[in-house]
């Protein structure tokens, strides 16, 4: 499965941002997804995550009730909807596939099996 990320850009504060991550290769029909982002000089940090029906999500604290995630796997595609951005959502933002069957959401990025090449979020102030 090949990942491409894309929809980053440079946006105020208070702005808005559609991501979108594009699978090829095979379906990610199967596939949990999840959105991570990494800031410079920090550690890769989860953001959300959706199961493979898009019937159940989970998300980080910090954005919660300002992210939405959704796919549609008609199109093989998962999206990131950013509202409300905020200075420090600043980051290169990685979209990733879990291909385990397991039935349970997780938030940890070494449960993904495949990683996008991440877009870059710049949120000025």
């Amino acid at each position: 499965v090949q990942l491409q990320a894309s929809g980053g850009g440079l946006v105020p504060a208070g702005g808005s941002l559609r991501l979108s991550c594009a699978a090829s290769g095979r379906a990610i029909g199967n596939y949990k997804m999840g959105w991570f982002r990494q800031a410079p000089g920090k550690e890769r940090e989860f953001i959300a995550t959706i199961s493979w029906r898009g019937r159940r999500t989970q998300y980080a604290d910090f954005v919660k009730g300002r992210f939405t995630i959704s796919r549609d796997n008609a199109k093989n595609t998962v999206l990131l909807q950013m509202n409300n951005l905020k200075f420090e959502d600043t980051a290169v933002y990685y979209c990733a596939a879990d291909r385990t069957g397991a039935d349970a959401l997780t938030t940890r990025a070494g449960d993904y099996d495949y990683w996008g090449q991440g877009t870059q979020v710049t949120v000025s102030s």
